[in-house]
């Protein structure tokens, strides 16, 4: 690259590194913020491979920063899309239950949202929900009013003619291979230019924002995943999708009750903002990246599905697509919370590691960026 340093480097262009981008580049000056990631675009992992949900904030333990992320994040989130007319649909959700197990986790859900500041949650008996969603089958339902969907694409494509026109330089096609700190203060990428050449850049600031690769980035610096308790797990999450006809039966967002740890959401039902409906993500542990769709999941997505969906047959699901969380917890762990720390206790002064950064990472970004911000 032409120059010598700069005031910050962010490595890893999804969702969240666009944002943080965005964020920065009005703390630096034009040409003082680089963007790098090592494919030829933004999103290419996670930020593009999800369910493109807006969520409310219920699900997570209060205090955490996935509580608190999430609920700053989405009024953040709603603003920046009518500023910027991102298309999205404020379209709300309705978490089902028809088991006495499950109207009872209904009730904790109730009250974690409570705590978490999210008080528009709505109990529907099974009358006001035929009414509301005669096509859908339980007992009774929550309703999230404050959910939504968003066109993921058009959301980073915003943050990154903003953060352009802002003097953000992006650095597409470019691998980090390497990271020094300086003796002087800083760090010094060195990566690899899209030809395949060698090159180097310092900065003042770095943030690894590398998504499934943020744990490979934080141990170049010299940190010790395992000690830090950085290590992250894949999880794979794959989606399948209905027929067009199917998807004009119901209106809002379809959830059962959350997995146990949060290991995800459970498979639910969901419309793009073209009204396609999908089911999906499942949540499976994997050992390396893989975005096949195991068609071989078709039978449990339909059993869980038609539960809340008695609509559809097992002939309605096609494979659609897969994505993949960069998990801190792994099989049968307990719940963790986003890691975003500014590693200065750990003798690298002006490293910001986000690690972890999975759901609601896209309705948080714009929250994690400002929380970067103030970080540094």
């Amino acid at each position: 690259m032409a120059q010598d340093k700069v005031g910050t480097i962010i490595i890893g262009a999804g969702v969240v590194g666009l944002a943080v981008a965005k964020e920065l580049s009005s703390c630096f000056r034009a040409g003082q913020v680089v963007l790098m990631d090592r494919h030829e675009s933004f999103g290419l992992e996670t930020s593009s491979r999800n369910s493109e949900v807006i969520h409310a904030g219920i699900y997570y333990p209060a205090g955490t920063l996935k509580a608190s992320l999430c609920v700053e994040g989405k009024h953040l989130l709603y603003h920046f899309c009518k500023k910027w007319q991102v298309p999205h649909h404020r379209c709300g959700k309705l978490i089902t239950a028809n088991t006495p197990e499950e109207i009872n986790s209904l009730d904790n859900l109730k009250a974690q949202a409570n705590a978490n500041g999210v008080d528009d949650l709505e109990e529907l008996s099974s009358s006001q929900l035929a009414r509301l969603e005669p096509h859908v089958s339980a007992r009774t339902a929550l309703l999230s009013p404050s959910t939504g969907v968003i066109d993921s694409h058009a959301l980073m494509k915003t943050l990154e003619q903003v953060a352009l026109q802002a003097g953000v330089l992006p650095a597409y096609c470019h691998r980090v291979m390497a990271i020094d700190k300086l003796d002087a203060g800083g760090y010094r990428v060195h990566f690899h230019n899209p030809d395949g050449s060698k090159d180097a850049l310092d900065c003042e600031i770095l943030v690894n924002s590398a998504g499934l690769q943020a744990v490979i980035v934080a141990a170049l610096t010299g940190i010790d995943p395992e000690r830090c308790g950085y290590r992250v797990h894949l999880c794979k999450g794959e989606y399948f999708s209905l027929p067009p006809a199917k998807g004009k039966l119901i209106d809002h967002l379809i959830y059962p009750p959350p997995l146990e740890e949060l290991t995800g959401l459970g498979i639910h039902a969901t419309k793009t903002l073209d009204g396609r409906l999908r089911l999906g993500p499942n949540a499976v542990y994997i050992s390396e990246e893989d975005y096949s769709v195991d068609e071989s999941y078709r039978a449990e997505f339909y059993r869980s599905a038609v539960q809340f969906l008695p609509f559809i047959t097992e002939a309605d699901l096609e494979p659609e697509m897969a994505g993949i969380r960069p998990k801190l917890s792994g099989p049968g762990e307990p719940f963790r919370d986003f890691v975003i720390n500014e590693e200065s206790d750990r003798g690298l002064p002006g490293l910001v590691n986000l690690i972890g950064i999975e759901s609601p990472g896209l309705t948080a970004s714009l929250a994690i960026a400002r929380r970067v911000a103030q970080l540094i």
